[in-house]
């Protein structure tokens, strides 16, 4: 029964893993006992977490890739390919946010919140379905409440967290045949550096928590254990559900 709840020898790969959602994530997923892979920009932020983690006895490596960057994927499924024969866990987490009203955005702001957060899970995850295939793996797409309702987080945000969501449905039923589940979470407000500074606006804040029934902002920790929840073989037959992080807020409205 114990197995269910456990992730010793599965291979997970976490993007943007050295911070905020994903850092959460990549700590909770050795604390099963998963092998994890960080993705993330900074080489010299991965190589020090490398160094703790490894102190500390986890299986864990690195490698430094800006996905927003469609040349970076091949070189990362290469990586990969030469050292896995398969993927247990994939985790599309890496994302970005530019908060301005429609009409100021430039050409070079909509490519870069479009290629992160949108294309480069799309491109990933079909980079890597080999790999899924062969363990029979899941997916995990880190997507957002902003993508279900109207929120102050920009268009364009907005946008690519709803098409992540819908991936994530079409992903489910294409690949359920492959054994591949896939399953997004959708946070609210989560005390990470992206949402820092509209969390540290006293205003924005109190109007937040106003609309929030458990009157608190969440913990990356919150939403890295519903992530860990549907990569564990308890979650076996859940796939193409958008699991909401979000102290009531999707119920409760804007």
């Amino acid at each position: 029964m114990l197995s269910k709840w456990d992730l010793t020898g599965k291979v997970a790969l976490v993007t943007g893993g050295t911070k905020g959602i994903g850092l959460a994530a990549v700590q909770t997923l050795l604390q099963l006992g998963a092998e994890v892979i960080i993705v993330a920009r900074n080489s010299g932020t991965i190589e020090r977490q490398l160094a703790d983690y490894q102190a500390n006895g986890f299986k864990v490596t690195g490698f430094a890739a800006d996905l927003s960057d469609s040349k970076a994927i091949p070189e990362l499924v290469k990586h990969l390919q030469l050292r896995w024969e398969k993927l247990d866990i994939l985790v599309n987490n890496v994302g970005t946010n530019i908060r301005k009203p429609t009409t100021s955005y430039s050409d070079d702001e909509f490519n870069l919140i479009i290629s992160t957060n949108l294309t480069s899970a799309f491109s990933l995850s079909q980079a890597l379905y080999p790999l899924l295939k062969n363990a029979k793996g899941c997916i995990v797409n880190v997507t957002s409440v902003a993508g279900l309702t109207s929120l102050k987080s920009g268009s364009i945000y907005g946008m690519t967290k709803a098409a992540l969501n819908q991936l994530t449905r079409n992903l489910a039923c294409e690949w359920a045949a492959d054994g591949i589940r896939v399953n997004a979470v959708a946070p609210w407000y989560i005390e990470t550096p992206l949402t820092e500074s509209v969390l540290s606006n006293k205003d924005s804040l109190a109007y937040i928590i106003s609309r929030t029934p458990m009157q608190r902002v969440g913990q990356p920790e919150e939403v890295a254990s519903a992530i860990a929840f549907l990569c564990l073989p308890a979650a076996s037959y859940i796939t193409g559900n958008i699991l909401t992080v979000d102290g009531g807020f999707a119920v409760y409205g804007f």
